[in-house]
């Protein structure tokens, strides 16, 4: 046979009406010599396993099983079907076929209207090959009958229990299962009957099908179709679970959708709707151009409100990339005009704040003194070291009253991460700039 139809249980078959008859010429089928009593035509077949007292279709491709197929029906013989070994095999020897088969009779035998045969077998019983007998245009087998154990016992029952639970659970996971299917699988109280029932429509490879049908001990053919069963249960539980969690994902997401939906409808209504974020685009544009940032910079940050732009408002991008924006706007990137620096008045200062630290005072004039006769140049840092309490920080606020700038006071005291001072990296959730640039961005200084 070159293909067969899959092997599942079908009360309907598909096959259209019986109005054909077997085509090979009846001189064909007279000249073929009569088929020995106690052998039997067989049929072998690529990739199906016929059970016995299952019933399923088959197509027939090759020539030899037309003619055997056509011999068997003129004879009203049954036949053998054989699972041979290699399914790529289009011709093969009685080397290549398995010894364990099944026994069928042909319930009907179409051809229809594009030349194809089709055949509807009912499997009897299993059979052993003892010999393949020659001068036929098909195989032709003495075979031997192996009868089916009858034997009961506890165990027995007990496997035949643990299986048929196995068997409806998985049943109860399969979408469009056949109400005759499961009527079938509880009504059934044969132990052989019920693996063979079971082996026929479960979906496991041919190999494996001929396995179960080559276990002729009862106990071991049970044990064998629990364990393919017990790994498609576990199979089919899994992808259960997975597709109730991709359900719900959907169904999330369809939520969030339709409450954006009914959003963006109750916007329209109160004159907010498309041009919302339109709106907000362009205020971050404009406040771009107001901010005087440098070239580079600012090409940096309309390419970031481009993004923002082509971004959906749902996206969790879109948050951060907004901050970021605003970060970079608050920033004080025009330079002031500073005031020219008086000595006597930054003096005063020093000696109304302060009283005495007449080294410290001097030391910070003697700075500012230098600074006012060369702005550009570079000056030390001044570093105030000393325990709390002695002036180090309002000696800082002096200085910044007396060069009339803006203070202001980071504390870096119980700081351990230096993502806290330098800034954190932009993918982070929550990121934030650095002590000092969060200090220089606020509203209420500049410069540090």
């Amino acid at each position: 046979m070159d293909r067969e139809e899959p092997q599942t249980l079908r009360a309907d078959t598909g096959v259209p009406p019986a109005a054909a008859a077997p085509t090979a010429e009846p001189a064909a089928l007279d000249a073929i010599a009569a088929v020995p009593a106690d052998a039997l035509i067989l049929i072998t077949t690529r990739n199906l396993v016929l059970f016995p007292g299952i019933v399923l279709p088959m197509t027939l491709g090759r020539q030899r099983s037309v003619v055997a197929a056509q011999t068997a029906i003129r004879l009203n013989r049954p036949v053998g079907l054989l699972l041979q070994r290699e399914a790529t095999a289009d011709d093969p020897l009685p080397v290549d076929l398995h010894r364990i088969g099944t026994e069928a009779n042909l319930l009907r035998y179409v051809t229809s209207p594009d030349g194809s045969h089709h055949v509807i077998c009912q499997g009897e019983r299993r059979f052993r090959v003892i010999e393949f007998l020659d001068g036929y245009p098909f195989f032709v087998a003495r075979v031997e009958p192996v009868p089916e154990s009858e034997e009961q016992s506890t165990e027995i029952e007990a496997r035949l229990v643990n299986l048929r639970n196995l068997a409806l659970e998985t049943l109860q996971l399969l979408p469009q299962t056949p109400a005759e299917l499961v009527n079938a699988v509880q009504s059934v109280t044969s132990a052989p009957a019920l693996t063979d029932l079971i082996a026929s429509f479960m979906d496991i490879t041919p190999v494996e099908k001929q396995e179960v049908l080559e276990t002729f001990a009862i106990e071991r053919r049970l044990d064998r179709v629990s364990e393919f069963l017990s790994h498609r249960l576990e199979v089919l539980r899994l992808s259960r679970q997975i597709s109730d969690r991709t359900k719900e994902t959907i169904d999330d997401r369809q939520r969030e959708f339709l409450l954006r939906e009914q959003m963006k409808t109750i916007q329209q209504e109160l004159g907010e709707g498309d041009d919302a974020k339109s709106q907000e685009i362009a205020e971050l544009r404009r406040k771009i151009d107001e901010a005087k940032m440098p070239e580079e910079v600012e090409a940096h940050a309309k390419k970031e409100v481009g993004r923002l732009e082509r971004m959906p408002e749902a996206a969790g991008e879109y948050s951060m990339a907004r901050t970021y924006l605003e970060w970079l706007i608050e920033l004080p990137w025009s330079i002031e005009d500073e005031a020219p620096i008086d000595i006597a008045e930054a003096r005063r200062i020093l000696d109304e704040d302060h009283y005495g630290l007449r080294k410290v005072k001097r030391r910070i004039l003697e700075f500012l003194a230098i600074h006012k006769l060369n702005p550009g140049g570079r000056s030390p840092i001044l570093c105030f070291v000393g325990p709390p309490g002695v002036g180090k920080t309002s000696l800082g606020q002096s200085i910044a009253r007396a060069t009339e700038r803006k203070f202001v006071r980071v504390s870096l005291g119980g700081t351990h991460d230096e993502a806290e001072i330098r800034g954190h990296r932009r993918t982070y959730i929550g990121a934030l700039p650095g002590n000092i640039l969060q200090g220089s961005a606020a509203p209420a200084v500049g410069i540090v």
